[in-house]
């Protein structure tokens, strides 16, 4: 397999996790979000959206979205398990999930703040704002929807809820959003950074390609 990554995509980083927590090898195809390398002709026919990942299969299928890429992991990889078998457990820790990447995300990426800065004019310090907003709020969210006296974040093994906090913690820790909240969700889920799995899905520069 080959996942097309950029190494400061929370997105990318997800799926990354979730690769190490299964064991399952890919080769690293750095893609350049910051130099324009997504609105390539060539990379536009692998992933229409222009965004990371991208997850190329043995045979050359495409798969997108780092929510249904690790659907499919789970899939073709059971094990370890990222969501309960139990269904209303498995809808909490899908909720969980759903609050940092439909509503925390969406609104923060580089595209949204690119766009801010760009077209609507807002200088550095409203951007800050506009990110520190729906970060306090989303991490607020998340933290309420826990259980107590868990591990990690619903179990005492990792779920697609963890998957999806630690890379936005990341991202929140390099913007210094979140204030409210985030030193108290990054102290109960400290856990889940002190993993191999975690760790070695966090890049601390792009790679080059294997």
């Amino acid at each position: 397999m080959k996942l097309y990554s950029y190494w400061r995509s929370t997105t990318s980083f997800r799926v990354r996790i979730a690769l190490n927590l299964k064991g399952l090898s890919y080769d690293y195809c750095p893609v350049d979000l910051v130099a324009g390398e997504q609105g390539s002709v060539s990379y536009t026919a692998l992933n229409p959206g222009k965004g990371v990942p991208t997850l190329v299969l043995e045979d050359g299928t495409a798969l997108t979205q780092s929510l249904a890429i690790i659907d499919y992991l789970e899939a073709i990889a059971p094990e370890p398990q990222l969501l309960p078998a139990q269904p209303l457990l498995r809808a909490r820790v899908q909720a969980a999930a759903y609050t940092i990447a439909m509503d925390i995300h969406p609104v923060n990426n580089l595209r949204v703040m690119t766009y801010l800065k760009s077209q609507i004019g807002m200088d550095s310090a409203g951007q800050t704002a506009w990110f520190d907003r729906w970060m306090t709020e989303g991490f607020a969210a998340y933290r309420a929807l826990l259980p107590q006296n868990t591990y990690f974040s619903f179990a005492d093994t990792p779920t697609l809820a963890d998957i999806c906090l630690v890379p936005q913690l990341y991202y929140a820790h390099r913007w210094g959003g979140g204030h409210d909240t985030l030193s108290a969700i990054a102290r109960d889920r400290k856990h889940a950074l002190s993993l191999t799995a975690f760790d070695q899905a966090r890049l601390e520069t792009q790679p080059s390609a294997s």
